[in-house]
């Protein structure tokens, strides 16, 4: 005769052991996503940063260095 508490039991084990399984790889993947939105986000910081920067030069009458990425200030006009 099958023993049916057994595979009741061997059932539920197998469940646990799923659900414990499931519940680890969506913890790892809302870790991974939220490393990227901080990432995203310092980004898009750090560029308007940069842009208030770059705007805040050309106000001021300065000239935009892309090279060295800051401004090198007011421009004195020549004559050649």
């Amino acid at each position: 005769m099958v023993d049916w508490p057994k595979i009741l039991g061997g059932v539920l084990v197998l469940a646990a052991i799923t659900w414990a399984i499931v519940e680890i790889r969506e913890d790892g993947a809302r870790s991974a996503k939220t490393a990227i939105e901080r990432q995203n986000n310092e980004a898009a910081n750090r560029a308007h940063s940069k842009r208030n920067d770059y705007d805040t030069c050309l106000a001021a009458g300065g000239l935009w260095n892309f090279e060295a990425g800051e401004c090198d200030g007011p421009q004195k006009h020549r004559r050649d």
